[in-house]
C-alpha cells in the first residue's frame, strides 16, 4: 500500500499579492471601479498640478511689500509681512516673549503627560490644571512680577483662538460629564429636571446667540458697578454651550454600559460615586472617544464666531488685513493660510483620538 503524500502548497498568483494584489482588489476590482479610477486620476491631473504651480513653483516668498509679488503665483510675502499680527493680534511686540513662554510651557506639560510611566504624573496633572492657568494668566495679562498689563481687547490672532479653544475644551468635558450624570439621576428629580432644561435649551439655540447673550445681555443682569471682561463672558458662553453637547455625548456612552456592570459594582459594595468613577464612567468615556473629539474639533472651529462680538481671532485678523489698501487682492493666500492652520490642529486631534482608541482597546470596529 502506497502512503499518500500531500501536494506541497503552491505559491499564490503574483497578481493576488503585494502591490498588484492590492491594486486589483481595491482599485481595479470591477469594470465600473476601473472607470472611476481613471476618471479620478484625470481629475487629479487637472487640479493638483495647477495648484502646486501656483502655491510653490511660481510663488513669491521673500519681500516687504506687494511689489515683490511679480511671478503670477501665490504671494506668500503677504503672510510673511503680517505673520506676527496673525499670531498675536494687537498684542505689544515687546511682550511676544510672554505669549511664547506660556505656550512653550503648555506644550512641555502636554508632552510630559503623554509620556507613559512619567514620574509623579499625578502631581503634574494637578499642576497643569491648577498651577499652569495662574501662570499663563499673569503671562498673558500681566500685573505681577513687574509685567506690564495688556488688556484683553489687544489679544487676537492664533493666540486668542488657542486660548478660547483650550479653555473651552478643558472645562466643557467635566461640566458635560456632570450634566450627563445629573440627567440620569432618577433619584434626584430636581437635579435631573434642571440638567434636562439646561441641555435642551442650550442645544436648541445657535452658538452665535449664546455669544450675544454673554456679551450684550449678561451685563444687564449684573448689579450696578459690576462688569466682567468681554473675553471672560465669551469664555463662559462657549464653555456652557459646548458642555451641553458634551453631556449628550457622554450620556450615550453611559447608556451603552450593560446593566451587569452596575450590578457587579453593587455586588462589590461600591456606592454610587465609587462605582461611577471607577467602573461605569471609564468604560463610557472609552466608548465615546470619537464623539468627544468630534465635539472638541467643532468647538475649535466655532471660535471663529467671536468676530461677531468684536474679538479678533485668527480668521478675523486675516480678514481685517484684506482691508489694507497695500494688500488688496490677496485674500486667497490669507484663507489658504488659515485653512492650513485649522487643518493641522483638527487633524492632530483626530489622529490622537484614533491612537487613544487603539491604546485603550475600545473593542469597536474602526476603519
Amino acid at each position: 500500500m502506497i502512503a499518500y503524500k500531500p501536494h506541497p502548497d503552491l505559491p499564490p498568483p503574483i497578481t493576488s499579492v503585494g502591490i498588484l494584489g492590492w491594486l486589483r482588489k481595491n482599485i481595479f476590482s470591477s469594470f465600473f471601479n476601473t472607470i472611476l479610477t481613471f476618471l479620478s486620476l484625470y481629475l487629479i491631473y487637472l487640479i493638483i498640478p495647477p495648484i502646486v504651480q501656483w502655491a510653490f513653483i511660481n510663488a513669491d516668498w521673500i519681500g516687504q511689500n506687494r511689489d515683490a509679488c511679480t511671478s503670477g503665483g501665490a504671494c506668500w510675502v503677504f503672510i510673511n509681512v503680517r505673520f506676527s499680527q496673525f499670531m498675536y493680534g494687537f498684542y505689544p511686540a515687546d511682550a511676544y516673549w510672554r505669549v511664547n513662554l506660556a505656550f512653550v510651557l503648555f506644550a512641555v506639560l502636554i508632552i510630559a503627560l503623554l509620556i507613559e510611566n512619567f514620574p509623579k504624573k499625578g502631581w503634574l496633572i494637578i499642576f497643569t490644571l491648577v498651577g499652569y492657568p495662574i501662570i499663563a494668566f499673569y503671562l498673558f495679562h500681566g500685573g505681577a512680577l513687574g509685567l506690564e498689563i495688556v488688556e484683553t481687547d489687544k489679544w487676537g490672532g492664533l493666540m486668542l483662538t488657542l486660548i478660547l479653544a483650550t479653555i473651552g475644551i478643558v472645562l466643557s468635558l467635566p461640566i458635560g460629564i456632570l450634566l450627563a450624570l445629573g440627567r440620569r439621576a432618577d433619584n434626584m428629580p430636581i437635579v435631573k429636571s434642571l440638567c434636562i432644561v439646561f441641555i435642551e435649551f442650550v442645544r436648541g439655540v445657535p452658538l452665535i446667540t449664546v455669544l450675544f447673550m454673554a456679551s450684550v445681555m449678561l451685563p444687564l443682569f449684573l448689579p450696578e458697578g459690576v462688569n466682567f471682561d468681554k473675553l471672560l463672558r465669551v469664555l463662559i458662553g462657549i464653555v456652557l454651550f459646548s458642555s451641553a453637547y458634551m453631556a449628550e455625548v457622554v450620556r450615550g456612552g453611559l447608556q451603552a454600559i450593560p446593566k451587569g456592570q452596575y450590578e457587579a459594582a453593587e455586588a462589590l459594595g461600591f456606592g454610587y460615586w465609587k462605582s461611577t468613577l471607577l467602573i461605569i464612567l471609564p468604560q463610557a468615556l472609552k466608548l465615546v472617544i470619537p464623539g468627544i473629539v468630534n465635539n472638541f474639533i467643532g468647538l475649535f472651529k466655532d471660535t471663529t464666531l467671536v468676530l461677531i462680538i468684536g474679538l479678533f481671532d485668527l480668521l478675523a485678523v486675516v480678514q481685517a488685513a484684506f482691508a489694507d489698501p497695500h494688500w488688496l487682492g490677496y485674500a486667497i493666500e490669507g484663507y489658504v493660510f488659515v485653512a492650513v492652520i485649522y487643518w493641522m490642529f483638527c487633524f492632530s486631534m483626530s489622529r490622537y483620538s484614533q491612537h487613544l482608541e487603539d491604546k485603550l482597546h475600545t473593542g469597536h470596529k474602526r476603519n
